[in-house]
């Protein structure tokens, strides 16, 4: 499994979703551009000390992700609110990479209208949206109990 960021704005969002990341042995990869420098101590702050132990890539734009990953279009399932299927419905095979949109405005269009596999987190009350950090936590760890990857480490 793999987290990919598009374009992500908030820095503690993304200190988040390294720690989660590094909990959970996922690599991140941020696409640019970036809504602040990963110098930042508000990002810094959300990771804590975990950032030695986090699999990040970084890539100046989704071309370069695209031309130096090259992941199969199946394997790519965004995440957005206007699709149809939940991420409940949607069978993980555990080796997918998870697209976010940046926080403000979600994923692109162009990418939504070229990939076939969005997936939706469920929202039944009275809010337009999930906070990234909340909704990447939901998706990694569905995915993962449905490949049934975890490890107690007791």
């Amino acid at each position: 499994m793999h987290v990919v960021l598009f374009e992500p704005e908030i820095p503690p969002n993304t200190g988040n979703i390294a720690r989660l990341c590094v909990a959970t042995n996922t690599p991140l990869h941020l696409i640019e551009p970036l809504g602040f420098s990963l110098e930042d101590k508000y990002l810094k702050r959300a990771g804590l000390d975990y950032w030695p132990y986090l699999d990040l890539f970084v890539w100046k734009n989704w071309d370069a992700f695209l031309k130096d990953v090259k992941p199969a279009p199946e394997k790519l399932i965004f995440t957005t609110k206007r699709a149809e299927q939940s991420i409940y419905e949607h069978k993980f095979l555990g080796d997918e990479f998870l697209v976010f949109g940046p926080e403000t405005r979600g994923l692109p269009d162009y990418l939504l209208n070229l990939y076939p596999h969005k997936v939706s987190i469920p929202m039944w009350g009275k809010t337009r949206s999930l906070n990234l950090s909340s909704s990447v936590a939901i998706c990694v760890y569905e995915a993962y109990r449905q490949v049934k990857k975890w490890s107690t480490n007791k």
